[in-house]
């Protein structure tokens, strides 16, 4: 006999769903290619001598990791951070520059010279109330590892290229890797790479575009019991555009999101409300999609307004949207091959679920500059990304090797761009065939 279920408390979510999703993508990865290439990239002896620098400085990689995680800062707010990663980068000899791109947080440090240009990315952000439990910290460590190696092995002039570190403040929500392209942080570089944590590894994995809408609604205040007829209540235009947005929903892509809070529905029960106001994020798997999407919620926002009798104001992204991320192939088969030298499986595109998607502005870099934004595990598959569980395997055993092996795939394949020239026009090549550069403000408006 079960227990009695007790009202009161939610029901926690039936895990079957999470259950056939992990057996899914084990039966996919069964069978699964990994992904590959043609081109020869950078000899061994480069690639062992950037490997070898990365675990010597193994030591400072995982304290500058712990150190984030324990000292978590939200967008535009991570001063801390920032000097953490440029005093570690002066104790090998290597000034960073903060305070970038007309943001505060943002950091810049250049080896090398010459040849092409690669970008490695940090982003060092926390959420606030769980901390890293997108763990940042670690995508910050494997980012400056990858660089320390790269430094190892250009400081001789043997290798011609430029590699720059580029510390990226705000991905939760603040968009500061758009704010740092307008402001020419990716001018003149050939390719972009970082990582992020999550529950398998994957060369690839599908992120949303993500667009915000602010939607305020203007009604007529009224004694709520004595005269309502005179009113025109904003909550009520707020509610029919919530319940407008549950019913598009039936009709999207299984890959399109859209969810929204009510940020302001009035003051008192006894006074109709005056105004009231909701926030919604607004998700789909390209640009085209998200632009329609935003196109269908207006016409669900000024019938909420019609309805009712109010006066409504829309107001898209405050912030900046986020663009879908544009993957190359070419550059994650690179990952792939040195993701295995450290025993891990990178899985091709397709293989872990299309669902599991959230958003990051990595993919307003992605159609300027071919970038990758692979996965690597830290926990097991049925622990989510933003969650207190997530947050602590950012600081476990796993979180650690993912720095290490992290920042030698980051290396290594940023390594191959800069020395095989096959691979950086393979790169340039599929670039220019998914579409080359697109501005985001050509997309959206």
């Amino acid at each position: 006999m079960t227990d009695p279920v007790d009202a009161r408390l939610p029901r926690p979510a039936d895990p079957a769903h999470l259950d056939e999703l992990r057996a899914a993508t084990d039966r996919a990865a069964a069978t699964a290619e990994p992904l590959s290439s043609p081109h020869a990239g950078a000899p061994e002896e480069l690639l062992a001598r950037t490997e070898q620098a990365i675990e010597s400085a193994s030591a400072d990689l995982l304290a500058l990791s712990h150190d984030l995680h324990a000292h978590p800062e939200e967008g535009y707010e991570e001063h801390r951070s920032a000097r953490a990663v440029a005093d570690l980068l002066a104790r090998s000899g290597i000034e960073a520059e903060v305070g970038v791109f007309g943001l505060e947080t943002a950091l810049r440090a250049s080896i090398g010279s010459g040849g092409a240009t690669v970008a490695v990315l940090a982003e060092y952000d926390a959420l606030p109330g769980i901390g890293h439990g997108c763990g940042h910290n670690v995508i910050c460590a494997s980012a400056v590892g990858a660089f320390l190696g790269l430094a190892a092995v250009l400081a001789d002039g043997g290798v011609e290229g430029t590699v720059l570190l580029l510390g990226t403040p705000a991905e939760e929500g603040g968009g500061g890797k758009e704010l740092m392209a307008r402001a020419g942080a990716f001018d003149g570089v050939d390719a972009v790479v970082m990582l992020h944590p999550f529950s398998y590894d994957a060369a690839v994995q599908p992120f949303l575009g993500r667009r915000q809408l602010r939607v305020t609604y203007t009604g007529i205040a009224a004694h709520a019991s004595a005269q309502p007829f005179m009113g025109r209540n904003a909550l009520d235009a707020v509610v029919a555009g919530y319940n407008g947005v549950a019913m598009l929903r039936q009709h999207v892509p299984d890959t399109d999101r859209v969810h929204g809070v009510i940020t302001d529905g009035g003051q008192r029960p006894n006074v109709v409300p005056e105004t009231a106001e909701a926030l919604y994020y607004v998700r789909s798997a390209t640009p085209e999609t998200l632009a329609d999407l935003s196109r269908r919620m207006e016409a669900v926002m000024a019938g909420a307004a019609a309805m009712t009798g109010c006066g409504y104001e829309l107001v898209w992204d405050e912030l900046p949207a986020y663009l879908p991320i544009r993957a190359n192939l070419e550059l994650a088969a690179r990952w792939t091959r040195h993701q295995a030298r450290r025993g891990r499986t990178a899985l091709p595109p397709g293989v872990t679920p299309a669902s599991l998607a959230g958003s990051t502005d990595l993919g307003n870099v992605s159609v300027r500059v071919p970038s990758i934004h692979p996965m690597i595990a830290i926990a097991g598959p049925d622990i989510s990304m933003h969650t207190t569980g997530f947050a602590e395997a950012a600081a476990s055993p796993a979180g650690d090797r993912a720095v290490l092996d992290g920042a030698v795939g980051l290396a290594l394949t940023a390594l191959d761009a800069l020395v095989d020239p096959a691979v950086l026009a393979a790169a340039k090549a599929e670039f220019e065939a998914a579409g080359g550069v697109l501005e985001l403000a050509d997309l959206l408006g």
